[in-house]
């Protein structure tokens, strides 16, 4: 006689987001530990490090310094916040700083005068990429189905790892911040929930170096009382129009029906706001996403003129548009969508844009089309940020070769 066997109940969709803990501050601070604890800010520039010697080798004459001893320079010979003068804006800042008010893409004007007394160091971009590299590396051996959403976070799918249902996925989440601390030096914070949306709510409740897991039932005790900015994809102007009918956490936009929601909110919109307050995000865990663009940009020291400095500005025009071209022979994209983006002295933000019947990657091109965007723009007023982007991007074997005919654009810098 058989006996009947009971099948394994089905594993449950377990999906962590993981995030580094103040990444750019943290790539810094194994460079500098002597200036852990303290409140540290990154931004308004790129390392110089030729510079730094020399000043060291100027204070400190008596004293050999390399690569090597950089952890005995004294904490008082760092510059500090209060002395900064300039439009950089801070990248990042370490845990010290942040309870001072100070956050990512804040003027450093503005934090100085929030925390004058933090250390200011400029971004080491090499280093960051490096080490962002080794940490995914180190994940995917761990667990192989991973979506790389920028520099410094990761989706990771923990359904069918060994240890991902485990403790609702702590297990494995505690192997992975072990590995990366191992690899790296550097701590992360890992949300696991049965999707991205809510995986990426709750890497956020347990910084630095935490672990928080979250099931199904857990939406209205944990998810609920976040006020609605917490969602990825509810912006400032959302936020603020639900705010206007009086809707200011996620367990109140849950409460209002669906064709309310499409009825203020749009179609679209509308419905993903009612899927979302109810935690549901059918999204996979993508392991290879085509860019949908590539850009450059810069900030400029002091606002410039179209007239007036018409021949710095057109090398900073040119050098943007060589730049974009680099970045999309380097990886193998070309693109037909052209544009620029110009940023007033009143903050005021424009862009432009020109789709063209063919792709290109060549810079003298991108060029010529973006000039053409520039006519389309008011160039009397000062500027304070110049950019370039390439859009609507393929492989250059998945479009059929065609001659180029760009137009000629009138030299407007």
């Amino acid at each position: 006689m058989l006996t009947a066997v009971t099948p394994p109940p089905p594993r449950l969709r377990r999906i962590a987001h993981l995030d580094m803990d103040a990444f750019f501050a943290s790539v810094e601070l194994l460079r500098y530990p002597q200036l852990k604890g303290l409140p540290v800010v990154i931004g308004g520039g790129r390392r110089r490090e030729d510079d730094m010697f020399a000043r060291l080798r100027q204070t400190f004459p008596e004293r050999e310094w390399d690569d090597t001893t950089l952890d005995r320079i004294p904490v008082d010979f760092f510059p500090r916040l209060e002395h900064y003068a300039g439009r950089g804006v801070a990248t990042t800042a370490t845990y010290a700083a942040r309870q001072f008010g100070v956050g990512s893409a804040m003027g450093l004007m503005k934090a100085a005068k929030l925390c004058p007394q933090a250390i200011l160091l400029p971004v080491d971009f090499d280093e960051v990429r490096r080490i962002s590299r080794l940490f995914k590396s180190t994940i995917r051996e761990i667990a192989p189905v991973m979506e790389d959403r920028g520099v410094d976070e990761v989706y990771i799918d923990f359904t069918d790892v060994p240890g991902g249902q485990r403790e609702g996925g702590r297990v494995l989440a505690r192997l992975i911040q072990k590995s990366i601390f191992q690899a790296t030096g550097l701590t992360c914070s890992i949300g696991v929930a049965p999707n991205k949306l809510i995986a990426k709510m709750a890497s956020e409740f347990k910084k630095p170096n935490g672990i928080s897991i979250v099931h199904t039932d857990d939406l209205e005790r944990l998810i609920w009382p976040l006020p609605c900015r917490k969602i990825n994809g509810v912006g400032p102007k959302a936020d603020a129009k639900l705010q206007g009918h009086g809707i200011h956490t996620i367990g109140e936009l849950a409460q209002r029906e669906q064709p309310w929601l499409v009825q203020h909110f749009g179609k679209s919109y509308g419905a993903w706001l009612h899927e979302v307050s109810w935690g549901r995000d059918e999204r996979a865990v993508q392991t290879e996403s085509e860019p949908v663009s590539m850009s450059r940009e810069t900030t400029f020291d002091r606002d410039l003129h179209a007239v007036r400095d018409r021949a710095e500005l057109g090398a900073i025009f040119t050098r943007l548009c060589e730049q974009v071209a680099d970045d999309l022979q380097r990886k193998g994209y070309v693109g037909k969508t052209i544009g620029v983006k110009l940023r007033y002295d009143n903050f005021q933000i424009v862009t432009r844009d020109s789709t063209i019947g063919h792709f290109t990657s060549d810079a003298a091109s991108i060029r010529r089309i973006a000039g053409l965007c520039l006519k389309r723009v008011d160039l009397t007023r000062r500027i304070r940020l110049l950019g370039v982007r390439m859009g609507s991007l393929a492989k250059p074997g998945e479009v059929p070769p065609e001659p180029e005919r760009v137009p000629e654009a009138a030299q407007l810098f």
